[in-house]
């Protein structure tokens, strides 16, 4: 697969060549997308997981730029030592005493949500899983139970949407 990394140094402007030297240093890049201006939450996603590891890209929504940093950061190191992060089940140990899930993330939404990776692999051509988090209580947004004053702060990626999920 053709990826930035195959492009001509010379044609590329600063951020570019920082990105990608940021991939080949690290093996990702995380992207922070945060306006004040509008009303939807920010987000963080990686690119670089999936041509180095074969690993689907990740996103994650609302949680604050470092606590996203680090807890991608530890996804991609375990996922370079083997750990197979399994979509659709209740994973632990990435929020702490809180579990996660990861859910794959439709190709409708990889233009709104993942510009560099688009860029980065030359298309859509690469996978994407959404890390998503509980409400303090511990339940997911598709459970009845979920704080629904946290609704806003991770929209549904998924081509089927959140409704009958039963993870």
């Amino acid at each position: 697969m053709k990826t930035a990394l195959d492009l001509d140094q010379a044609e590329l402007d600063p951020f570019e060549r920082e990105f990608i030297s940021q991939i080949r240093e690290h093996g990702w890049f995380g992207i922070r997308v945060f306006d004040p201006e509008k009303q939807e939450p920010d987000f963080t996603y990686t690119t670089g997981l999936f041509h180095g590891l074969g690993y689907p890209e990740i996103i994650v929504f609302s949680l604050p730029k470092q606590v996203s940093h680090d807890i991608l950061w530890n996804i991609y190191s375990d996922a370079r030592e083997g750990k197979d992060f399994k979509p659709e089940v209740r994973l632990s140990g990435i929020f702490g005493n809180h579990q996660a899930v990861l859910l794959p993330v439709s190709q409708d939404f990889y233009v709104e949500y993942l510009g560099w990776s688009r860029w980065f692999y030359r298309g859509d051509d690469f996978q994407c899983f959404q890390l998503v988090w509980p409400d303090p209580a511990g339940f997911f947004p598709w459970e009845p139970a979920f704080d629904r004053s946290f609704s806003g702060d991770q929209p549904d990626l998924t081509a089927d949407g959140w409704t009958g999920l039963t993870v």
